[in-house]
């Protein structure tokens, strides 16, 4: 799918940022925003490391913001990426959006991030703002849940499950995207989230295999 074919139903301010740096869009990006990514259909992405996963989430969020409809909130599973993500988005949409980072002090409501559109957080951050009851999550209209296949993780599956299932409840009209590698039963993840599953072998770099025995590697 060429950029320009969603010209139409992208934000001016997006379609500008965006065409200045991709012409067309990758195989996953196609099939999501036919599955009603634009139109704030919940999703779920199990595609390839390297597909174009952060793109799919990028374009839902920054098309809420831009038109006005609301907040989004985008969920790494650690500090570290969500500050690494913190960095991108500020980068590349700052001068369109507001853009936080919200990984701190637990017992803290942040409320500050009233002013905000784009917010990077962890579970555990949200889950915190959300017992702090903050004013301002009502207002949100998009969340993201990277590397969403954690819900199985013993340690943090819980809080992130509980987390969805209270966003859920408390924000009837969010659209929630879910982006993973690595899901085992995603049929399954997608019927619980009402999120239509998109489903890609593409990657940028060809994955082989092979065996490596006595300095020869034989491919299979």
């Amino acid at each position: 799918m060429h950029i320009d074919e969603i010209r139409t139903v992208l934000h001016p301010a997006l379609f500008v940022i965006q065409s200045k740096e991709i012409t067309e869009l990758r195989p996953a990006q196609s099939k999501a925003i036919n599955a009603g990514l634009l139109k704030g259909k919940n999703i779920l992405v199990c595609t390839p490391t390297a597909s174009g996963k952060t793109l799919i989430a990028e374009l839902a969020m920054l098309e809420a913001v831009l038109s006005g409809k609301g907040k989004a909130i985008y969920i790494a599973p650690l500090k570290a990426l969500a500050s690494e993500k913190y960095k991108a988005f500020s980068k590349k949409y700052s001068t369109v959006a507001k853009v936080a980072l919200s990984i701190g002090e637990l017992d803290s409501a942040d409320s500050y991030l009233e002013c905000y559109d784009l917010i990077m957080c962890t579970a555990e951050k949200l889950d915190s703002l959300l017992r702090h009851h903050c004013p301002w999550l009502s207002s949100v209209r998009v969340v993201v849940v990277d590397e969403i296949h954690l819900l199985n993780d013993p340690e943090r599956g819980p809080t992130l499950e509980i987390l969805m299932t209270l966003l859920r409840m408390l924000l009837p009209k969010m659209q929630l995207i879910g982006l993973s590698a690595t899901i085992g039963n995603p049929e399954e993840l997608a019927s619980w989230m009402q999120a239509t599953l998109v489903t890609d072998s593409w990657r940028p770099v060809t994955l082989e295999k092979g065996i490596y025995f006595e300095g020869e590697l034989e491919f299979v």
